[in-house]
């Protein structure tokens, strides 16, 4: 099956949720989608949103370029419905893809817009998830005002240590419907989380915005889960996205022992890294 443009990107993690204060922030991690276009037709699972047809919706509404006929071909390590940005890194990649198949030499700022676009009309996301969009095409994190256009919404951006590993517990599917108002009533958590992240204490943002999302959504089993990880030796942790999975972040020296303790207890452990490098767009 030949093929005629492909294109990468990976997930992310929560360090703000942007439905607390109206401002975003997500950091890239060592999870990937990939997608490729191919000239025949191809089955797609997972894709119950219809995300992939936005996307080429979008694309075509800019009046950009597009083969007659093509398919799409996805590999994915990003948990689905999780909290992982699963719906960035496929929008962002199947637009690199496009974007490679077509010579449009459209830029990630571009990239980001179409994709907030996509993932709004196919109701993947209330916010339309600029912050996770950035965090799914470049490394480091941005803290994002997801109501401008890409180019003008960082607020503030910064790195992380690189050599952090971060461990993703996942706990079954979503359950509890999100909402706005619900986030709203706790806004003082959402601050102290933003404050961090206006000192660049990332990490304590993530923890703080893990607990606000958790009293958003009456998680009770996860600020258990988090300070549990805290006391065994973990640096922050927090639920990701609005849930379930939560994000620890430690030591690669503690990794193992953090692994084990909750792998014991039944939840599936992922074990992954901060995306250091923008290889990515380097090639595209």
């Amino acid at each position: 099956m030949k093929v005629l443009g492909e294109g990468e990107s990976n997930g992310a993690i929560s360090i703000l949720h942007a439905l607390g204060l109206g401002r975003g922030c997500s950091i890239g991690i060592q999870l990937t989608t990939k997608v490729q276009i191919v000239e025949d037709a191809v089955e797609i699972k997972n894709d119950r949103n219809g995300l992939l047809a936005a996307v080429e919706k979008c694309w075509r509404d800019r009046g950009l370029p597009t083969p007659d006929q093509f398919g799409w071909k996805v590999d994915s390590s990003i948990p689905i419905g999780q909290g992982l940005k699963s719906s960035s890194a496929l929008s962002c990649a199947a637009l690199r893809a496009l974007n490679s198949c077509a010579w449009a030499g459209l830029s990630n700022s571009e990239i980001a817009d179409i994709a907030a676009k996509s993932q709004l009309i196919s109701n993947c996301a209330k916010t339309g998830s600029m912050d996770d969009n950035w965090a799914s095409l470049e490394p480091g994190w941005k803290l994002v005002d997801p109501a401008l256009s890409a180019s003008e919404s960082i607020i503030l951006e910064g790195d992380i240590d690189p050599n952090l590993s971060i461990l993703v517990l996942l706990r079954g599917k979503r359950t509890v419907e999100i909402s706005a108002e619900a986030f709203s009533q706790h806004e003082q958590i959402f601050e102290r989380s933003l404050a961090s992240v206006m000192r660049g204490s990332i990490l304590d943002a993530l923890s703080s915005n893990g607990m606000a999302v958790a009293a958003a959504t009456d998680d009770q089993e996860a600020l258990r889960i988090c300070n549990l990880s805290i006391a065994s030796g973990a640096i922050a942790a927090g639920i990701s996205g609005s849930g379930p999975s939560i994000a620890i972040v430690c030591y690669q020296e503690d990794s193992t022992s953090l692994s084990k303790l909750f792998s014991e207890s039944g939840l599936e452990v992922i074990s992954t890294g901060i995306y250091v490098k923008d290889e990515i767009s380097e090639v595209q």
